[in-house]
């Protein structure tokens, strides 16, 4: 799958195209149905499916404070739409100055001028241009214009409930990570690359591997039971997903305690999969205190994943 990083790099190979817009934050069930269907419509017309995504997502500009917990980071994205068989992925840097593109602007310069989109899917909540001015009526009666078709993304049911974004958020702060397995197809999980911390676990007998969590907030806080995927290889363990309180934490990261595991994961990339909360996340008065609650979440995460 092409990924296009940015308006600059569209080039004239890529006008002609079904395309599809939209967060698809978790890349759920009900985004592979809509999904799905795009790459059928695009194989019937013979055109690429493309999907534009933005980044940052749009509520992350304007109301950074309230913005929803991100499921999934661009990454995660590009690697589920590779394997639902999405032809090319265009990421548009979301900035004052693109959220200033009028909306027939976005129309005439981006999807028919640049892109020449022959079909669209979007949601008929869809809202665009300066002033959010844009919306599916509009879509659909410059299409009728322009030569191109516009339909709307049906509501995908799971037991009657609606899939959608929120749901999966929902599910995860109830800690019912079955539910949201079952809304998102595979189980949830957080990857990352692992970086360099600042050593305090392995002084107290728990070294850890930390990724940074490069979202303005995360789905889920505090501590884990967990697996580890490391390659082709499956770690159990015990994370926390927080501030870390106790050392005057600021940024939010995962850090996770591996079991039985003493190689060097510095710069590798790794996955972790959620299995069950074990408490909120605490600020402990000593590093002793520290020491004795973790070694309890690693009993009690052994536990859980049936780990003697």
């Amino acid at each position: 799958m092409e990924l296009i990083r940015g308006l600059h790099n569209i080039r004239e190979k890529h006008k002609g195209c079904v395309l599809t817009i939209g967060k698809f934050d978790g890349v759920h069930l009900g985004h592979q149905a809509v999904l799905k269907s795009l790459i059928e419509k695009s194989r019937e017309l013979g055109l690429p499916s493309t999907v534009m995504v933005f980044e940052p997502q749009p509520e992350e500009v304007f109301t950074p404070d309230v913005a929803p917990a991100r499921l999934s980071r661009l990454r995660d994205k590009y690697n589920q739409l590779k394997k639902l068989g999405v032809d090319r992925l265009l990421c548009i840097k979301f900035d004052k100055r693109f959220a200033g593109y009028s909306a027939q602007d976005f129309i005439e310069d981006l999807l028919v001028t640049r892109l020449g989109i022959g079909f669209l899917v979007v949601g008929d909540d869809f809202r665009f241009g300066k002033g959010r001015a844009g919306d599916f009526a509009m879509l659909t009666e410059e299409g009728k214009k322009c030569g191109f078709t516009v339909v709307n993304t049906a509501s995908f049911r799971l037991h009657d409930c609606r899939i959608s974004s929120t749901e999966v958020r929902n599910a995860l702060a109830n800690d019912d990570f079955d539910t949201a397995c079952s809304m998102m197809g595979r189980p949830f999980d957080i990857s990352g690359k692992v970086v360099h911390g600042d050593a305090k676990g392995r002084t107290i007998g728990f070294p850890t591997a930390n990724v940074l969590l490069k979202r303005c907030r995360t789905p889920i806080n505090g501590v884990f039971a967990v697996t580890v995927q490391l390659g082709n290889n499956n770690f159990n363990g015990v994370a926390n997903i927080g501030t870390r309180p106790t050392v005057n934490g600021q940024r939010s990261q995962l850090e996770v305690h591996i079991f039985e595991y003493s190689g060097n994961l510095y710069g590798q990339y790794i996955s972790v999969r959620m299995h069950g909360k074990l408490r909120d996340e605490l600020k402990f008065d000593s590093f002793e205190l520290l020491k004795q609650q973790i070694n309890t979440d690693a009993q009690q995460a052994k536990k859980l994943l049936g780990v003697a």
